[in-house]
């Protein structure tokens, strides 16, 4: 080969390793964690990323396969809460795409909760096999990528600190929800969760039987729960409802998400900003019922 050619060619080689590694997250709060581990090394393409949207209600459209075009790697949650992206790659995979399931690295199974990101444990998974193969695809870069791995790992440091401050506090508190999105995170916390058949048929948009209602109601209006986590992206009519008999009793509520608020800079802050608002009504509660045994 001349030396014209090789140099053509070696400038064809490094161009295409410089060029961005393209990753696709089903959903935004995997894509956070995806722009942090890869850096300025990564496009990424967050599909569902509307605060508006119910992602259980989501459904693909002809742009939501083209969005896989390309794509080296690609991010779902598993376990039935994006079956749709699924259906897309068993019908639309990019050559060659390595696939990351969130629920695969954590033993999740179907059935279970789907909600996995509020899952101490599931952040640092996605991060731990998302630069194992950057380093793949861009293996010039693998010491960016690690230092990337561990700067996201030490955001996560103030999040575990404050469950275990919330938790050494507040273990066993009996807590209700309307759906099961913030589950995980409230076992990490040591939460005693109730209803769970009434959070179940919410989340999978049927309407909750008149017993499993009743027994809700009950509680929040009786002082058992303590406090009430609601889907602040799905107000359905049986939300509003609850909701309404919570503040009326004076039991504290607090609102979640099931994708990353537009805007907010990190996973961690996303994390954190959901446990002092969690830590709020827990102390808010504790004080009622404190000021209600001086009565």
């Amino acid at each position: 080969m001349s030396a014209l050619l090789m140099s053509s060619a070696l400038a064809c080689a490094t161009a295409q390793a410089d060029e961005p590694v393209k990753i696709v997250a089903a959903e935004n709060m995997y894509g956070k964690i995806a722009e942090a581990v890869g850096g300025n090394l990564v496009t990424v393409t967050s599909i569902i990323s509307n605060p508006n949207e119910d992602p259980h209600l989501f459904e693909a459209r002809p742009e939501t396969a083209a969005a896989l075009k390309n794509a080296k790697i690609i991010i779902s949650n598993g376990i039935g809460y994006d079956g749709w992206m699924a259906k897309l790659l068993a019908a639309h995979a990019p050559r060659g795409a390595h696939v990351i399931v969130a629920a695969n690295l954590v033993g999740a199974k179907d059935g279970q909760n789907p909600h996995l990101w509020y899952k101490p444990q599931t952040a640092p998974a996605v991060a731990q096999a998302l630069a194992q193969q950057l380093e793949k695809d861009a293996p010039g870069h693998a010491a960016d990528i690690r230092r990337n791995l561990a700067a996201f790992i030490a955001s996560l440091k103030p999040v575990d600190d404050k469950i275990a401050a919330l938790r050494s506090r507040y273990d066993g508190t009996v807590v209700a929800a309307t759906e099961p999105v913030f589950g995980y995170m409230a076992d990490a916390l040591g939460l005693k969760m109730e209803n769970a058949a009434f959070q179940e048929a919410v989340m999978k948009d049927e309407e909750p039987t008149a017993a499993q209602v009743r027994d809700f109601e009950k509680g929040l209006s009786d002082g058992t729960i303590r406090v009430l986590f609601y889907n602040s992206q799905v107000t359905d009519e049986a939300t509003k409802r609850v909701l309404g008999i919570a503040r009326a009793h004076h039991v504290p509520v607090v609102g979640v998400t099931e994708t990353a608020p537009l805007g907010k800079e990190s996973f961690a802050a996303w994390m954190l900003e959901a446990l002092d608002a969690t830590g709020a009504a827990l102390a808010k509660a504790e004080a009622e019922a404190k000021e209600g045994h001086r009565h």
